[in-house]
């Protein structure tokens, strides 16, 4: 079987832009204050829920851990999702806004995949309405359209870190996992990679730094630009070869770890 690297699958938030911090965690807030709350999440806060994946489980684990003596309305899971539809509507006009920039690298490496020929994907937690918004004001108008596959939200009903998202976006792509690599931020996002039995490459966001990353095929802290080379966090590379992430550092990095064995932690 030819294993030659031919699609690139990405995560979004953390990876493609630094949607957490003044994204995310801003939207639910106005939400909160929105819906009358006075519920109102810190950065420090924010990054410990960000331990739980998808927006509404976040705020479910919110009401459980954090005001248990919450007495909200009978229909608690409507509720959520009210509040979860409100501050996606917000993301939105952040993103609208461009108060949610691309991470370093990401335009670049993803004009020169297309230009290579490479296929993509993504596979998030996140919504599909969320994903729209970020690649449409901060990409291009037409960028929903770059990928083949865009495995987004509620399309699977376990999140990150199972392997389901990716299982379903391997199947949507007619790829094997060994055909593909996984960018991701997160430890949850890279359990998730490795367990669908896909290499891959993390780029650490800030509320990710800490997070143990065993099992990736290289961890670095941004994918770099010319002038703005990345720094390595972790894995083999040879700082001769390329400053930046570039399409040849993904194949290198792809066969590498294809040599290595790393992708089969988690082959069915």
């Amino acid at each position: 079987m030819n294993n030659d690297l031919r699609a690139v699958i990405f995560d979004v938030d953390g990876t493609l832009a630094d949607t957490e911090l003044h994204g995310h965690r801003v939207a639910f807030n106005q939400a909160f204050a929105e819906a009358g709350l006075d519920w109102l999440w810190s950065p420090a806060l924010y990054g410990e829920l960000l331990k739980v994946t998808g927006g509404k489980e976040r705020i479910r684990r919110y009401i459980d851990q954090y005001v248990p003596g919450f007495s909200g309305p009978a229909d608690l899971d409507a509720f959520i999702t009210g509040l979860h539809r409100a501050k996606n509507g917000h993301y939105a006009a952040l993103a609208a806004a461009g108060k949610i920039p691309l991470r370093p690298g990401v335009r670049r490496l993803l004009n020169e995949a297309r230009e290579a020929g490479l296929r993509l994907a993504i596979a998030t937690t996140t919504s599909l309405e969320n994903v729209e918004a970020l690649l449409i004001h901060a990409l291009a108008a037409d960028a929903m359209s770059w990928f083949e596959v865009i495995g987004a939200g509620d399309v699977v009903p376990a999140k990150k870190p199972a392997p389901d998202i990716y299982h379903y976006t391997l199947n949507e792509l007619g790829l094997p996992p060994a055909a593909c690599l996984a960018l991701e931020d997160s430890a949850n996002g890279l359990r998730s990679a490795l367990a669908a039995g896909i290499p891959t490459l993390v780029t650490v966001c800030d509320y990710t730094r800490e997070d143990h990353f065993s099992g990736a095929a290289l961890v670095v802290d941004q994918l770099g630009e010319p002038g703005q080379p990345f720094a390595l966090i972790d894995g083999a590379w040879d700082s001769a070869s390329s400053a930046w992430i570039d399409v040849p550092a993904l194949r290198r990095v792809h066969r590498h770890a294809m040599q290595d064995g790393v992708y089969q932690q988690g082959a069915r």
